[in-house]
């Protein structure tokens, strides 16, 4: 971890010894982003939509030589690279999206039943691919993957943590009703109704609490709270999603570190040494045979070193060398441990709204869900700011970020009436994806929304992919979330880091960030109020570190006085402008097709969610008095 990090602040602290944007990758993304809309993407306009293909080398030798995206935002890759680059982002999201199925089966009281188990995966990759396509579509519009979020894990547990919840120690044999009996998805083993009754508590927690989020967008009590956010709240926020990460890192890549350090070499000679790299290639055009050069190392670099580091532990479990024994280290890099699941898992599952039954709602259950709910959103909203960098689009509006918390909370009631137990969630490591594979297209993102429709349906591809070893999703972890702190620390580069009020803001923020959540987890029964519900929504709020980070980061630098150069204000509020001197810089978070009909009644112009929204201006935050 500690290398990544420091490769990627090697080249920060570049970008901030050239007088000129720099060539370096990492840092023209963080230099650049709103030139890089204005020189690629505002020549195209409106018509980027209308094209069906990017020629990749007119559009190197075109664009401005501080970008290095290879499709912006609203361009269109060929059909055969968005299937290619959307199965990356898919398998970059895999790992976390099936882990939360599996961390729920054991408080489920599910066990070892693996029907149960592949059911439960097949739902929520379903519905994350629901959620990214509405997301994509008609809410931040940027290209950002939804899925299972850890932000419902704590709540989730702490309900099943009840008396009334805990597993029986022993399921005695039980005759389903003749309602159950009749349903479609009626099962054999006589403890599903065991697991479904605590599944229909978490749906009905989850589809309640989500309506608070609906409540923040649709009301844009959000963007009305973005308008005093600036630099010093979102740094912490987004450089702690991947700091409070490295826990989940070092627990996969400590499976074989030797694996783990194999993937982060591959990927980072694909993204990084191989990056200028174009390899020849042979395509059937104008009736004739033409070779052309591709930068297929960049553009595939994380799948790549993941099917590397795939392909050797294959090798390695093969000819038997790593050890076969759970107990012993090196075990977990096998590829075979996890076969069972492959054998066992449907060929066919479609999921539908109400499968485990009707939800049930209490009132102990939906106030600790809410405290997910506003982790949930407060990490959303610094993925919004990071993946608009990194795609080459201007800093989202008010509007658009109202419109995109509202879409994720009607994702998470998507997820009730389905069935994942859990809620939907911006994801970082397919935001740090877009870094590396120079690849901001929408139009890849809403393909992978069809895939994980599609391949969600598909019950035993989806259990072929358990098979990926530990330490290989570690090994991507590790350059994943280095590059989501490095990312937040760019946005640093606005504010006076020689001013002591900054510096305190930013060490104090952080630090807090890092230490409350981990005395809090340390000492899980320190709380108690005398009221259970109160207290999961302490234990889950501090326990959170980017809402801990962004929250003393946004107090403290809206109360302590300092100017507007000094916060970073001026600087911040002048790349926004300059971004907005294009027409089609805003525009690119517009709803499709419905420009005209807000432009028909005034009334449009006080809905907070539209683009038509009078104060969509205060995109930043204002300047202290």
């Amino acid at each position: 971890m500690a290398n990544c990090l420091g490769f990627i602040a090697g080249s920060q602290q570049q970008a901030k010894a050239l007088p000129e944007p720099p060539t370096d990758q990492i840092s023209t993304w963080v230099d650049s982003y709103s030139r890089s809309f204005q020189g690629s993407s505002s020549r195209k306009g409106k018509d980027a939509d209308e094209q069906p293909a990017v020629d990749v080398t007119a559009r190197q030798e075109s664009a401005d030589p501080a970008v290095d995206l290879v499709y912006a935002l609203n361009d269109r890759p060929p059909w055969y690279l968005c299937i290619l680059l959307g199965f990356q982002h898919y398998i970059l999201a895999f790992g976390g999206i099936i882990a939360i199925p599996l961390i729920l089966a054991e408080p489920l009281c599910i066990g070892d039943n693996n029907v149960a188990k592949s059911q439960l995966i097949c739902t929520i990759f379903f519905v994350s691919g629901l959620s990214t396509l509405l997301q994509t579509g008609i809410g931040i519009r940027l290209p950002i993957l939804q899925g299972g979020t850890f932000s419902f894990i704590t709540p989730t547990l702490a309900i099943l943590a009840l008396p009334k919840w805990q597993c029986p120690a022993q399921q005695e044999p039980a005759m389903l009703s003749a309602h159950n009996a009749s349903s479609p998805l009626q099962m054999a083993e006589s403890g599903d109704e065991v697991w479904m009754s605590r599944m229909r508590e978490i749906q009905g927690a989850i589809l309640v609490s989500s309506l608070v989020q609906i409540t923040l967008g649709f009301t844009g009590l959000v963007g009305f709270v973005l308008r005093y956010i600036g630099p010093l709240a979102i740094a912490p926020t987004i450089n702690l999603i991947g700091l409070s990460l490295f826990t989940e890192a070092g627990k996969k890549s400590g499976g074989h570190w030797g694996i783990a350090a194999l993937t982060v070499c591959l990927i980072l000679l694909f993204s990084q040494y191989l990056s200028k790299v174009d390899v020849p290639l042979i395509a059937y055009k104008d009736k004739k045979w033409k070779v052309f050069h591709y930068p297929l190392f960049k553009l595939f670099s994380a799948l790549f070193g993941m099917c590397g580091g795939w392909l050797v532990c294959f090798l390695l479990t093969i000819f038997d060398v790593l050890p076969s024994k759970s107990d012993t280290y090196g075990f977990s890099a096998r590829t075979d441990i996890n076969l069972d699941a492959v054998a066992d898992s449907p060929w066919f599952h479609i999921p539908y709204p109400g499968q485990w039954g009707m939800p049930t709602v209490s009132v102990s259950s939906v106030l600790g869900m809410m405290a997910g709910v506003l982790a949930s959103t407060m990490e959303s909203i610094g993925d919004y700011y990071a993946c608009a960098r990194l795609s080459g689009a201007p800093p989202p509006p008010t509007h658009a970020i109202n419109r995109g918390i509202a879409v994720e909370g009607i994702g998470c009631i998507l997820s009730g009436l389905w069935g994942t137990g859990n809620g939907t969630t911006s994801y970082s490591q397919n935001i740090a994806a877009l870094g590396i594979t120079k690849v901001g297209s929408r139009l890849v993102l809403q393909t992978t929304g069809i895939l994980m429709i599609v391949l969600g349906i598909f019950g035993k591809f989806g259990a072929v992919f358990i098979t990926i070893p530990d330490p290989v999703i570690g090994g991507m972890f590790l350059v994943m979330f280095g590059m989501i702190a490095a990312v937040g620390i760019s946005n640093l580069q606005y504010v006076d880091l020689n001013s002591s009020r900054n510096l305190l803001i930013l060490g104090f923020s952080t630090f807090s960030g890092l230490v409350l959540p981990t005395w809090f987890h340390s000492n899980p029964d320190i709380i108690n109020t005398g009221i259970k519900e109160l207290d999961q929504v302490i234990v889950v709020l501090f326990t959170t570190h980017m809402f801990i980070g962004g929250f003393f980061g946004f107090i403290l630098d809206n109360t302590i006085p300092g100017s507007a150069e000094e916060r970073g204000l001026s600087k911040w509020q002048h790349s926004v402008h300059q971004g907005r001197q294009v027409t089609c810089d805003q525009s690119c978070y517009n709803i499709p097709f419905c420009d005209s009909i807000w432009k028909r009644s005034r009334f449009f112009r006080y809905l907070p969610f539209l683009p038509s929204y009078k104060s969509d201006q205060q995109v930043v935050p204002e300047h202290s008095p």
